[in-house]
């Protein structure tokens, strides 16, 4: 595949794209064909793939773009470690989460990275393909909730502030903050940046849609309500985890100061 590069690709900091891939050989393809036309040379395009038992990887390496770059892992450690291992990988001054079987709208990477000028953090809105949504997952973030931490930490909690990773970026100079996930996070890492980005007072959201999800028999999103038990026992972690980034966030500001 050759390189096809947007125009306004080569007046930004360097992009990376960061993958977290498993049996995805299916549509795996179509999604690196929506991203690759967004990045320039010097980007990059990480994935990470979590042992997977089907030819991902060979459908990865039979594209033969150098802005690729394939991990293979050796055991399967599960979509947030994946996510971590990709994100830890990266080298780029925007760093953009991406599913590996949606299909990114073009300009999505501009708009973004232009929403990253003046936030750490940046979630936007998406549309669906494949099967109907559920009706929690058709909310949408505003623009105007973007200052409103407080409001966005209380209804992200309560599990009604759109966050997906796959609609997610942030800037390097919250990495450190970022990474690792805690270790007690099974579940979420999206909703662990969008505390992240929210306690520091640096979120944005695009209201515009990004990309398209595809829902498909294979997501690992719920396709149900869940347990009463399974919801109490992501209520706590997403607690753990607020103590957690504003811990880092309060010694970060104290090494600068």
């Amino acid at each position: 595949m050759n390189p096809s590069i947007s125009p306004s690709a080569a007046n930004r900091g360097q992009v990376s794209v960061c993958m977290a891939a498993y049996n995805g050989a299916a549509h795996i393809e179509e999604q690196i064909a929506s991203i690759l036309p967004q990045l320039a040379p010097g980007d990059e395009l990480v994935i990470v793939d979590d042992s997977s038992t089907d030819n991902t990887a060979a459908v990865i390496e039979a594209l033969q773009d150098p802005r690729i770059k394939l991990i293979r892992s050796s055991v399967n450690r599960g979509y947030v470690r994946t996510f971590e291992a990709a994100l830890t990988a990266s080298s780029g001054e925007y760093i953009f989460l991406s599913d590996q079987d949606d299909v990114w709208i073009p300009g999505r990477v501009e708009a973004m990275v232009a929403e990253l000028g003046h936030a750490d953090v940046v979630a936007s809105n998406f549309g669906y393909f494949g099967h109907t949504p559920r009706k929690i997952e058709s909310l949408r973030l505003r623009g105007s909730d973007s200052s409103r931490r407080w409001a966005n930490l209380m209804m992200l909690w309560i599990g009604i502030r759109p966050y997906y990773g796959c609609a997610m970026a942030f800037r390097r100079s919250i990495k450190d903050v970022v990474l690792p996930f805690p270790s007690f996070l099974v579940e979420t890492h999206d909703q662990w940046i969008a505390l992240v980005g929210n306690l520091a007072g640096s979120m944005a959201h695009l209201e515009a849609d990004s990309l398209n999800r595809r829902l498909h028999d294979n997501n690992t999103t719920p396709k149900k309500a869940r347990s009463l038990m399974l919801i109490l026992r992501s209520r706590i972690m997403l607690a753990r985890a607020f103590l957690v980034a504003r811990a880092r966030l309060r010694a970060r500001s104290r090494a600068r100061s």
